[in-house]
């Protein structure tokens, strides 16, 4: 079968794949270690539903945090990395995690964004986006 017009020659099919992937773990890898700096419990990673995946749950002082890890090659990128949080998604993946946790199901909740840039310190924006 012939190559791909599409896709050049020398490139190996996944690997800008590959390294997004691992540059996402990395990045999950890093606000968890910040969430726990921050006396965070952490409760799940990279928890996966049938809507979606939620990168990280924690708990402090009684309150549900669900977390969305964005990183970014640039810090400058933030305000567009914000415009792509899919927040129904992560609406839809934590209202099933509270009705799999049902003891924890009436705690407060909040939905946080944390976002890494190479370079730069990590930003915690607390409380990112409403429920409603």
């Amino acid at each position: 079968m012939p190559p791909s017009p599409s896709r050049p020659s020398n490139s190996k099919p996944g690997n800008s794949r590959l390294a997004a992937y691992r540059g996402g773990h990395r990045g999950e890898m890093l606000a968890a270690w910040l969430l726990r700096a921050k006396l965070y419990r952490l409760l799940a990673r990279r928890y996966k539903t049938p809507v979606g995946e939620i990168d990280l749950i924690a708990e402090r002082f009684g309150t549900i945090v669900f977390v969305e890890v964005k990183t970014r090659a640039r810090a400058s990128d933030e305000a567009t990395a914000l415009e792509a949080v899919n927040q129904a998604r992560i609406l839809r993946a934590a209202a099933i995690w509270q009705a799999r946790h049902p003891r924890l199901a009436d705690w407060p909740c909040r939905f946080d964004v944390i976002f890494l840039a190479p370079g730069h310190w990590p930003r915690h924006v607390i409380n990112a986006f409403d429920a409603n």
